[in-house]
């Protein structure tokens, strides 16, 4: 008896790991089709504008944008709040306003996202050359 508790032991130790070596993970996975975007030369008193990066969850679980954070107040992102299925795209809105500004400019919105190590941290980039009123 001992010996065959023994046998299914040993049997399980080894075919347990191969077992679950072989079943794929589930993991969202994000593509952009860009991720800087210039906006040319515009001007301070044309106002907000905007931009939409758009995305693919090209993974195999649910995306969630966990948070978009801008690098000043002057620009504003907009992202969805639900999560994005396996195959489904979305996308980010960037609004921007010249007011004050002249010259050149580059902002920039770092997008969280659930993915797990540095790919779920993205860049988004916006410039372009403000002319002043």
């Amino acid at each position: 008896m001992n010996r065959i508790v023994s046998l299914i032991l040993a049997l399980a130790a080894t075919v347990l790991p191969a077992l679950s070596a072989t079943t794929p993970t589930k993991a969202p996975e994000v593509c952009f089709e860009e991720t800087v975007y210039d906006f040319g030369t515009i001007k301070e008193s044309d106002g907000w504008i905007e931009h939409e990066f758009q995305f693919t969850n090209i993974g195999t679980a649910p995306l969630a944008i966990v948070t978009v954070s801008a690098s000043c107040g002057c620009t504003k992102p907009e992202f969805p709040h639900k999560p994005v299925a396996a195959g489904k795209s979305g996308k980010i809105k960037i609004r921007f306003t010249p007011e004050g500004l002249k010259g050149a400019f580059t902002r920039t919105a770092k997008v969280r996202t659930n993915i797990k190590g540095k790919k779920g941290n993205v860049i988004l980039t916006i410039k372009g050359t403000v002319i002043p009123k």
